[in-house]
């Protein structure tokens, strides 16, 4: 993560509006990342209908992609767009601008891109439109992908053809001067109820959310058929990081606030993972989410004497404010019921 100066941030805004208009229509349909119109829930969303028609995912990480990519290459790429002499100038500056640490002293860069730049997320989609987009359409126009920056996944037929392009594209990545992760890149058999056979790898983890079979209910009233199918939902490593910033919200302590203040101080970040997570399987969300229920109760024993040693009459009045008030936290209206009834934070 590098920051580029308010200088160079406004700066770059400017080449990215000049830049953004004549790359936008060059680039791929099946590119979602930092692009107008499109977003992770559309790339998730495809992601997830490809995986029902195609058995085999190949799961693609590139190692240290932004700080790996190669400046003659990208410039390069630009160049064959524009032959704007100060966008030329500016952009090769960007790149090779050396980075100043924390204590003052200026290390020199080369290669990459910082992720923190206004012009990067442009930079870095150009770069793999070149190096990945457009030698899939070339080399495998039968593979359909998706994209978000460095992070793509690839829908195959059988196994063979995965590990066939496996190599391929570590060959490719290595003439573009990039690496596959080794550890993070993997074939993915996309098991559920309608696929047999057994493999090693039966999930993976795409934009925040893991893919992998989950019981899914079909039709309604008698005709109803639970069956397994292969779907998306909040993965364990995004839950992980919600209940870890819950925590670190330290509620509970928060006694001096109203109920209403802690809503209106905290809802915005629960709304977003709403509105994020709750697309496909909002339901995983709610164990987590939950807990802040359990923070809510113990504000209250802090907060009213009365409740201090009683540790029922708080889950009877948080159960009875949840019922008789318009709900302050918007999980509440995804989540409705009672709230936690046992267990600790």
């Amino acid at each position: 993560m590098g920051i580029p100066t308010v200088a160079d941030r406004i700066a770059q805004e400017v080449a990215r509006r000049y830049l953004e208009p004549i790359l936008e229509p060059v680039f791929h349909a099946d590119s979602y990342g930092y692009r107008p119109g499109k977003s992770a829930i559309d790339a998730v969303r495809t992601a997830r209908e490809r995986c029902w028609r195609y058995d085999w995912v190949l799961d693609l990480d590139v190692k240290a992609y932004f700080d790996s990519l190669d400046w003659e290459l990208l410039l390069k790429a630009v160049r064959k767009h524009t032959d704007c002499r100060w966008v030329l100038l500016y952009v090769e500056r960007w790149l090779k601008a050396p980075e100043q640490m924390e204590d003052g002293s200026i290390v020199p860069r080369t290669a990459g891109t910082p992720q923190g730049g206004v012009i990067s997320p442009l930079l870095a989609n150009l770069f793999m439109h070149y190096s990945f987009d457009m030698w899939m359409a070339r080399t495998y126009p039968h593979v359909p992908f998706e994209r978000y920056a460095d992070d793509a996944i690839c829908h195959c037929r059988s196994v063979e053809e995965a590990r066939e392009l496996w190599r391929a594209l570590a060959d490719r990545f290595a003439a573009c001067k990039l690496v596959l992760h080794p550890e993070k890149t993997k074939i993915v058999y996309c098991k559920d109820a309608n696929r047999r056979g057994d493999f090693p790898v039966i999930a993976f983890d795409f934009l925040g959310f893991q893919f992998r079979a989950r019981k899914t209910m079909w039709g309604k009233g008698e005709k109803r058929i639970f069956a397994h199918s292969f779907q998306p939902a909040a993965s364990p490593k995004s839950l992980k990081r919600i209940g870890r910033t819950v925590r670190r919200w330290a509620l509970h302590h928060r006694s001096d606030k109203s109920l209403t203040a802690l809503a209106a101080m905290y809802n915005p970040c629960i709304r977003g993972w709403l509105n994020y997570y709750s697309h496909f399987f909002p339901t995983q969300l709610r164990p987590t989410l939950i807990r802040i229920d359990a923070y809510v109760i113990r504000w209250a024993r802090r907060k009213f004497k009365r409740m201090r040693h009683r540790t029922k009459g708080a889950r009877d009045w948080f159960a009875r404010f949840r019922r008789a008030n318009p709900p302050p936290f918007v999980h509440w209206v995804l989540f409705p019921g009672n709230g936690p009834t046992s267990g600790a934070v």
